[in-house]
């Protein structure tokens, strides 16, 4: 099967020093570009990550300090990662909470520009739970009918990522073989941010989903409480959610100039 695509989509997959959006590092990212035509693109890269890789991390994927002792750091390798992907929507393995996210602020702190405005995403781990609630390596045995040998090498779980969507497709009626439709689909709540500290209401307007101010509108809290912004700030919030206030807060200081 092949996907029906309006613009490219870029399945990608980052194995990382760890699990903290804000703190952690990309050792290798792997992409897979597929084009409207069906034309595919790879890209594979080991990337030193500047900081120490755990001995628990690297039991599970395989990537040591020695590997990537000679690989580039990500800022070296930030423009060509981001002129591959700049024209395509996003596909990947719980890639909205993790891998999207992560990216952002591996490309903020190479000082290249990174949102999703004008792209979509389409989580692939999201609809295999909700229609049948696995792992990657047990959706590519029970949709593929194959087994993952290289889980959690990133070139291999991206390719997988790609020929699972395909059988869900063939498999579900219900799912619509329309990019729009899946990023939808495959999507949860609705965050103003990646990581889930700004959410959207009912309105469409951004509210916090965190402590004191949990539910209220950001614009209502910097009104009434402008050193909470500061605050936000300076504390360890990731880059991009950092981004996304000061966009509402010169929203906000434009609004009232007009």
């Amino acid at each position: 099967m092949q996907l029906n695509l309006n613009k490219p989509i870029c399945f990608f997959d980052l194995e990382t020093t760890g699990i903290n959006i804000s703190n952690d590092r990309i050792v290798e990212i792997s992409i897979l570009k597929v084009h409207p035509n069906g034309k595919e693109e790879t890209y594979t890269k080991l990337v030193n990550p500047t900081i120490p890789i755990p001995p628990e991390v690297t039991k599970v994927h395989g990537i040591s300090d020695a590997d990537v002792a000679d690989a580039p750091t990500f800022k070296e390798i930030s423009k060509e990662v981001h002129n591959l992907i700049k024209d395509s929507d996003l596909g990947g393995f719980n890639s909205n909470r993790f891998d999207i996210p992560l990216l952002a602020e591996e490309m903020l702190r190479a000082e290249v520009d990174f949102d999703m405005k004008n792209r979509l995403a389409v989580d692939v781990q999201t609809i295999f739970h909700k229609m049948e609630q696995r792992t990657l390596s047990a959706a590519y045995k029970f949709y593929c009918d194959k087994s993952l040998d290289d889980a959690h090498s990133a070139e291999a779980d991206t390719k997988a990522t790609y020929e699972v969507l395909k059988a869900q497709l063939e498999r579900y009626e219900e799912l619509e073989n329309d990019t729009k439709f899946l990023a939808e689909f495959s999507s949860r709540k609705k965050f103003a941010d990646f990581a889930g500290f700004l959410i959207f209401n009912k309105e469409g307007e951004e509210c916090f989903s965190f402590g004191k101010h949990k539910g209220k509108r950001v614009v209502d809290v910097m009104e009434q409480e402008p050193g909470y912004f500061g605050w936000l700030l300076n504390a360890d919030f990731p880059l991009y959610t950092k981004k996304v206030l000061t966009a509402i807060k010169l929203r906000q200081f434009n609004n009232k100039l007009g």
